[in-house]
């Protein structure tokens, strides 16, 4: 995984985790959903990342 995209979802994963804890504190459940959304998004980034990387070890 470059260090760029795995940047860039840690940074989607950070602002999901300060949107959901936004909605918590102001009681917005489309905050808290759209927090917990960009948080998965991050996920899913880091392990198609990781499965990049297993395919390039076995390659190489």
């Amino acid at each position: 995984m470059s260090t760029e995209d795995r940047l860039k979802a840690t940074a989607k994963n950070v602002e999901g985790k300060l949107q959901e804890a936004a909605g918590n504190v102001t009681g917005d459940p489309q905050d808290q959903a759209a927090g917990k959304a960009k948080q998965a998004e991050a996920k899913a980034r880091h392990t198609g990342e990781d499965v990049k990387d297993e395919v390039k070890k076995v390659i190489d």
